[in-house]
This record gives structure tokens, C-alpha cells and sequence, in this order.
């Protein structure tokens, strides 16, 4: 059988924390990501003291954190003047992770460009060097969100660093709606940075440039989505042979629960648990 914990993000069930870590332990989650980067839980918003109460109600219903979402928007890091302040900002993040008990900060870092001499990749390059070095130094990882470049080119990218202390958060419904990757053969590129996963699932109605995508042009007029979010099982995510090729590569991390749209999010997420679990059981 395979062993692969189960996580939630909370913020998915649109509601109060507290209760939101109530219904993942309730749907039989083992773990839960909260986003770090805005309201509440930011680190200018909650104290250290509030911290130990967060994650005394996390281990009291059960549960751990799997990692923080530390997403700052706004490009990433493509922006060279906005970068020392979100590289600060970040580093405190991932400060209140290893506070948290857990060595994972998820981010979106802007759209790597497939040409390493494109200027855009260099500022980003620049801003990952001082993630890393950071990282490094607790022994923790600042996880990229998949989605903007296919896998070849974030691997190429993430091999230019020369360390750990960037990884990867592997969400396979993101390649499938934006880029068309494969989340199997992303999985064997990505295998030695893959430090989180998120369980999402969508379909690309049709392809869109992924810097419009993730507005890094922003000057052109977008009318309709080019892709769609859809529960597990539903998309184009090949689950089976997905959950087959982490185990193949001997990831042991969590698979979190993301469900960013529906009426109803936690209907949605625990036939998620469900549909995870029965393929789990089955391997």
C-alpha cells in the first residue's frame, strides 16, 4: 500500500480557521496547509504566542502542518525592485514554519522563461540564490509552485541553483491547465526536488500563454478562462499512474487537498480524501 499522508488546505473551506482545522480532521485529513502570506496567520498579524495556540488546536484535532503557503502574488519575483521586500517577507514566513514545526513554504515565483539568457530569468535566478542560501541555513525548502513552465524548463531552472533549498510543490491540475505538461513524466523530471504536492484536478479548455496566465502581460485584454478546475477524478489528471510515479521515485510527502472553486468546497473535498484514500488502499 502506498504511504502517502493526506492534507487539506484549510483556507479551501472558506471559513473560520479553527473551524476549518475541525472539518479536516472530521473528513480524516492527517495534515493541514494555511496560507501565510496574507490575513490572520501572516507573520506581522500573529504572534508567537498565538502561534503555539495554532498549533496546539492543530495537534489537539489530530493533525499536523504539512507546510505554509507563502505566495506574495504580484509576479513573484520578476519585479528586481519589489524582490528585497518579498525575499524579507518570505524568510519570515518560512521562520514561522519551522515555528509551526513543519520545513515547507509553497510559492509562486512568476513564469521562468525556457531561454536562461532571457533578463527575466537571471532576476529570478538572483532572488531564488538568497531563498536557497536561507533555506539552506534551517535545513528547509521553499517549494515552487508547478504550473507556469512545463517541467523541463523548471528542472533546467532549479539545477542552475545548486541546492535543495528550492524545491518543488508539484501541483499536477496546474500543468494540466496551463502548459498541457504531463504530471507522470513531470514527476520523474521533477524527482529530486519534490518536497510537497497539492491534489487538484482541471481541464484546459484551450491553451493560453501562460505569462498572460499568470499576468506577467499585462497589457493584453482576457475575455474567458482557458481552463477549469474540476473535482479529483474529474480533470485530466491521471491520478492512478500520478500517485504510481511518486511512489516509483520514493516521495513519502503529503498530498494536499486543494479546492480553490465549487458551491461547495468541503462536499468536494472529502470525496477527495475518499477518492485518494481508496487509491492508496488499492496500491
Amino acid at each position: 500500500m502506498y504511504n502517502f499522508p493526506i492534507g487539506v488546505i484549510i483556507d479551501s473551506f472558506k471559513c473560520d480557521l479553527k473551524e476549518a482545522v475541525k472539518k479536516a480532521a472530521k473528513l480524516g485529513a492527517d495534515g493541514i496547509q494555511v496560507y501565510a502570506s496574507r490575513g490572520e496567520m501572516a507573520p506581522e498579524n500573529i504572534s508567537h504566542g498565538q502561534r503555539k495556540e495554532f498549533l496546539k488546536l492543530v495537534k489537539d484535532n489530530g493533525l499536523v502542518i504539512s507546510a505554509l503557503c507563502g505566495d506574495l502574488g504580484s509576479g513573484g519575483f520578476t519585479i528586481p525592485e519589489n524582490n528585497p521586500k518579498k525575499i524579507e517577507k518570505s524568510k519570515e514566513i518560512l521562520e514561522m514554519a519551522k515555528e509551526m514545526e513543519t520545513d515547507i513554504v509553497t510559492t509562486h515565483i512568476g513564469v521562468v522563461p525556457a531561454d536562461p539568457n532571457h533578463d527575466r530569468y537571471k532576476i529570478m535566478q538572483e532572488a531564488c540564490f538568497s531563498l536557497a542560501e536561507y533555506a539552506d541555513k534551517l535545513d528547509a525548502h521553499f517549494a515552487i509552485e508547478t504550473g507556469p513552465e512545463t517541467s523541463a524548463t523548471l528542472k533546467n531552472f532549479l539545477d542552475s541553483l545548486g541546492s535543495k533549498g528550492v524545491g518543488v510543490n508539484l501541483d499536477p491540475a496546474n500543468l494540466v491547465m496551463v502548459t498541457g505538461d504531463d504530471p507522470v513524466g513531470a514527476v520523474h523530471n521533477l524527482k529530486d526536488y519534490i518536497v510537497h504536492t497539492h491534489a487538484k484536478d482541471g481541464k484546459q479548455l484551450f491553451y493560453r500563454d501562460p505569462e498572460i496566465v499568470y499576468g506577467i502581460k499585462k497589457d493584453v485584454i482576457v475575455t474567458d478562462e482557458s481552463f477549469l478546475e474540476v473535482p479529483l477524478g474529474e480533470g485530466g489528471v491521471d491520478f492512478p499512474n500520478y500517485l504510481k510515479a511518486l511512489e516509483e521515485i520514493g516521495y513519502r510527502g503529503f498530498l494536499t487537498i486543494e479546492r480553490e472553486v465549487g458551491d461547495d468546497p468541503a462536499a468536494d473535498i472529502g470525496k477527495a480524501v475518499v477518492f485518494l484514500r481508496d487509491i492508496i488502499a488499492a496500491n
